[in-house]
């Protein structure tokens, strides 16, 4: 069973999601984690971020803000593919965005002691000697900065923003925000010309309580402002007064999920939403475009152009968010709340081209598009980020884009805050790896956790998601005869005909007659079992399999990560150490079919790092069965992602309770050099891998339903296997 998107014109949006091969195409080059900017000495674990990124004027060194950290961070990129740090620049406060003029770097800096008493201040920093050349008082709270294109001034967005705990976070809230502009006389900020320029009166939403988001100056010396929360933007003319102002008006979203239940559908919809923009842009004297963030109502979840006369030119819907469903990335817990989260816009002219960047903070992706016809952008690729893209810079000058990505995951092991750096050259895009853009009907997935092989069709394969979509357990076909793979269609796994619960699939194997078996991890704690389950081809469950009381006895929450049939023989990889195994040996449990015994061997774990050590997948091809082992590490910290292998005549299964007999492993292959081929950080989980019907190996990744992940699930092929 597919979900249908609810209009053609939504599945025609996902066919120009992708270029061909001889267009010019972004390929991630380089991944700078921010701790590396941390001086030697410093604790590398504290908190950090990544959020809004400027280049210098020559191109060679990005500067993003650090508000955990309170600085500013430099990387050198004279050589995009090998950033090297730069180094961190104290600010006296947490900065919000840095611009820069010459070699001088002019930041926004908040220094509020509450939501009701804001301050701020603008700091000019020299980038080489990062002296701090002076300070201007800006009177309240600041957020976005923009500079004049011809570097005569600055221009700082006062939000002074609500407290979110205050009257469920609605506005009216005073002090009302404003706008800031400085004149910049040989590369200093004359702080004693400050203008503050008033916006109150003009919304119609809290129009006494103005919210200035952000700001970007047009090519004439105009500034742009959105007010998020008043649903409105200000244009700014050059003699600093207010030259037109509009309300950026609602739009009708259709073919959306709109509840955070643990499944992908989208066959919801919502009418009248405000757009609420966030980011804009200037595309030209009379343009800009919008990332419309949404907050109050449930999320716009779309990005507009419009005319500074207000007049509306073009409006992406929610199109960029169902293309960025066909890849995975679609984050089913923000569906009641803002979906892909559009938050940040950019805009270069790329060899004649001009460019619209939009990043997804919560899908981790932005959208690329041709902006030659304003009225009519196209989408030409989807490109992968960092977790929470907050800010991105163009280069054109030298064919790059940068992305500034928030999150940072140190705390709880997982990944650091991230800038990446991409460059545009002729060629494939190497990302999405595997997609579902194309099929039939619009099909949701994520949270691959399981691989297998079609036992007829070569590059045909079975994947399956696990507990992140445990609402709606499904079974995808994918066709890795195409580049990207695609995902071709979708079987939910029912029980009685409605959607199985209590499921956590970590294994699939085909049945041998259109069916398969899977094995479910299980959370006793949470009362999902740990067990085996035989689906038919339409994914109806037909026997479920629970395990016997002397192994549950013994049991732990990792349980099985991949189940292989060997003729009337099922072995299922147990994840880690259960309470009666040996430190460092797991069991590869056997369960006859026929005879209904169960029984298991031992297999020895590679010696344990930081983390934990544990199997992920188990396969069984000729006379050969393939492991997959690793650790639980992500990024420099990974060790083991590996591919083992021990002969298929050690599967000599022992009863529960016995001597398990020991596999004797080999190493296969080493899996880190391909997690880190798209030049990002390493990924955690390697969760499935198949050998398809000609022989060739298949590798693929699980995105936990992008919950604290960026997203990226990658496929790939390791060759030949036989």
């Amino acid at each position: 069973m597919s979900i249908r998107l609810s209009s053609l014109t939504s599945v025609l949006a996902l066919a120009t999601a992708f270029p061909a091969a001889a267009d010019m195409t972004f390929n991630r080059v380089a991944s700078f984690a921010t701790p590396m900017n941390m001086a030697e000495g410093e604790d590398r674990m504290r908190a950090t971020s990544a959020e809004i990124i400027s280049a210098s004027e020559d191109g060679m060194t990005l500067v993003y803000s650090d508000s955990p950290l309170g600085v500013v961070g430099l990387i050198d990129i004279t050589d995009p593919a090998a950033p090297k740090a730069g180094g961190n620049i104290e600010m006296g406060g947490e900065p919000t965005t840095a611009q820069i003029i010459g070699n001088h770097a002019f930041v926004g800096v908040n220094t509020s002691e509450s939501y009701t008493a804001p301050s701020g201040k603008l700091v000019t920093v020299d980038m080489t000697s990062h002296e701090i050349l002076g300070e201007c008082d800006l009177g309240g709270q600041p957020d976005s900065v923009a500079r004049a294109k011809d570097g005569s001034f600055i221009t700082v967005a006062i939000e002074n923003e609500r407290d979110e705990d205050v009257n469920d976070g609605m506005i009216p809230q005073m002090p009302a925000g404003f706008v800031v502009k400085v004149p910049v006389t040989d590369g200093v900020a004359d702080c004693a010309n400050l203008q503050q320029i008033d916006v109150t009166g003009l919304a119609e939403v809290a129009g006494d309580d103005p919210e200035p988001e952000y700001v970007d100056v047009n090519e004439a010396g105009e500034i742009v402002v959105t007010l998020q929360e008043n649903n409105h933007i200000v244009v700014i003319g050059t003699d600093g007064a207010v030259a037109s102002h509009f309300s950026a008006g609602t739009v009708d979203l259709d073919g959306i999920d709109t509840e955070d239940d643990g499944k992908l559908d989208f066959s919801g919809s919502a009418t009248a939403v405000p757009r609420e923009p966030d980011g804009v842009k200037w595309i030209d004297n009379d343009h800009f475009a919008t990332a419309n963030e949404g907050d109050y109502e449930g999320g716009s979840r779309s990005w507009s152009i419009f005319n500074k006369d207000g007049t509306l030119v073009y409006e992406d819907a929610g199109a960029l968010e169902k293309a960025i469903a066909a890849i995975g990335h679609y984050p089913d817990k923000r569906s009641d709340a803002k979906g892909v989260e559009p938050e940040s816009i950019d805009f270069a002219v790329f060899d004649g081209t001009p460019m619209i960047f939009v990043a997804t903070e919560r899908a981790s992706v932005i959208g690329a598009y041709d902006a030659t016809d304003p009225a009519a952008p196209q989408l030409v690729q989807l490109i992968a980020s960092g977790i929470s893209p907050e800010g991105m810079v163009s280069i054109p000058s030298r064919n790059l884009l940068a992305t500034a990505n928030e999150v940072d995951l140190g705390e709880d092991g997982l990944a650091r805050a991230h800038v990446m750096i991409y460059e545009r050259a002729e060629g494939e895009a190497a990302y999405p790896m595997i997609t579902a853009e194309g099929a039939d009907e619009a099909i949701g997935w994520g949270a691959l956790s399981a691989l297998a092989a079609d036992p007829e069709r070569a590059g045909h394969l079975w994947a399956a998601s696990d507990s992140a979509y445990g609402a709606q357990p499904s079974i995808y076909s994918i066709d890795a005869t195409q580049k990207p793979a695609r995902i071709t269609g979708k079987i939910v796994v029912t029980r009685d005909g409605h959607p199985a619960q209590k499921l956590d699939i970590e294994g699939i194997a085909a049945d041998g007659e259109g069916g398969f078996w899977l094995a479910s991890e299980g959370r006793s704690d949470r009362l999902i079992p740990h067990a085996i389950y035989h689906v038919d081809a339409e994914g109806e469950i037909q026997d479920e399999i629970a395990l016997p009381a002397d192994l549950l006895k013994n049991e732990i929450r990792f349980g099985f990560e991949g189940i292989a049939v060997q003729g009337d023989t099922l072995w299922m990889a147990v994840q880690r150490e259960w309470g009666d195994d040996p430190k460092g040996q797991v069991k590869l449990l056997a369960y006859n079919t026929d005879s209904e015994e169960w029984g298991a061997v031992a297999y020895p774990l590679e010696p344990k790092g930081e983390g934990w050590m544990g199997l992920s997948e188990i396969t069984i091809d000729g006379d050969w069965v393939y492991i997959v082992e690793r650790d639980n590490l992500v990024g420099d910290a990974a060790v083991v992602k590996k591919i083992f292998r021990f002969p298929a005549s050690e599967l000599a299964p022992a009863a529960i309770g016995s001597e398990l007999p020991k596999v004797t492993k080999e190493e296969v292959r080493d899996l880190i050099p391909d997690l880190k081929s798209l030049n990002g950080f390493v990924l955690d989980k390697v969760e499935g891998f198949a050998i398809d019907a000609a022989g060739e190996g298949w590798v693929v990744t699980d995105n936990d339903g992008i919950d604290d992940h960026s997203g990226e699930t990658l496929f790939w092929s390791i060759g030949n296997m036989r």
